[in-house]
């Protein structure tokens, strides 16, 4: 899944693709480096984000996902956004999942929207909103409150009745560094659940504040987690760098279909 944000302010490649023309350029380079998903997002979720509202996310989206689904038919595209009219917007475009970082918490009928157009849903957990999200983040018990944080929402979404879900737990959102690593050691757990399970790690603050870098400089840790995503069970990686990725795919696939 590549990552393809129209905003001014993501915490890494803010302001590179807010126009059609290098959106379009952008996509046109991630689908020659072999992506699958196109995720598309139209406002910030970093840290202390301020928040937009459902018709500025529109606006930002204009003709977009036509255009994409018009120069690259073969190509998903997933609406990154916890609002429903945004997400009923960009499915009438084209689009063909739905990512919601809020898991129904702040607008509601973006469930409704999932379940009329029987669309796949990332289901993420987070803690908080991200203006306040990294503002001290506090568990009792990480893995379970995650896990009956899933287990919750499932079951409300079924009864929606959505069944096409993909879980995200929601690494940087409302945890600290030892809260995303213990996440990412324990991973391979949330697939009991029976649902494909996305890893969003891509140059965030995990990467690089182990070695005291910056975004621009945690391609090599970014990589190194996805690998491990993978061998924990990871089905879909959400990234800044396709080609990275893809390589690092190719190999792992390479080496657990490998035979003498």
């Amino acid at each position: 899944m590549g990552i393809l944000n129209i905003t001014d302010d993501s915490f890494y490649d803010g302001g590179k693709f807010n126009s059609a023309s290098k959106a379009i350029s952008h996509v046109q380079q991630m689908v020659e480096e072999g992506v699958d998903i196109i995720d598309i997002g139209a406002q910030s979720t970093r840290p202390r984000a301020t928040q937009l509202s459902d018709k500025e996310e529109i606006i930002k989206l204009s003709n977009l996902i036509t255009i994409l689904k018009s120069e690259f038919p073969n190509i998903i595209i997933s609406i990154d956004t916890f609002y429903g009219n945004t997400a009923k917007f960009a499915l009438d475009s084209g689009a063909d999942i739905i990512n919601d970082i809020s898991g129904g918490d702040f607008d509601p009928s973006i469930w409704d929207v999932a379940a009329e157009y029987k669309c796949p849903y990332i289901l993420m957990h987070h803690q908080g909103t991200p203006s306040t999200m990294q503002i001290n983040p506090c568990y009792s018990n990480l893995i379970e409150e995650v896990w009956d944080y899933f287990i919750q929402k499932i079951g409300k979404l079924k009864e929606k009745g959505i069944h096409d879900i993909i879980i995200d737990v929601g690494y940087g959102f409302g945890k600290t560094l030892d809260h995303n690593y213990t996440l990412m050691s324990n991973s391979d757990l949330f697939l009991k659940m029976g649902f494909p399970l996305l890893t969003g790690v891509s140059r965030k603050s995990m990467v690089y504040k182990l070695f005291n870098g910056t975004a621009s400089e945690a391609l090599n840790g970014t990589s190194a987690l996805n690998m491990y995503a993978l061998i924990k069970g990871s089905k879909i990686l959400r990234v800044h760098d396709v080609k990275a990725a893809k390589e690092l795919v190719i190999i792992y696939n390479k080496l657990t279909n490998s035979s003498i």
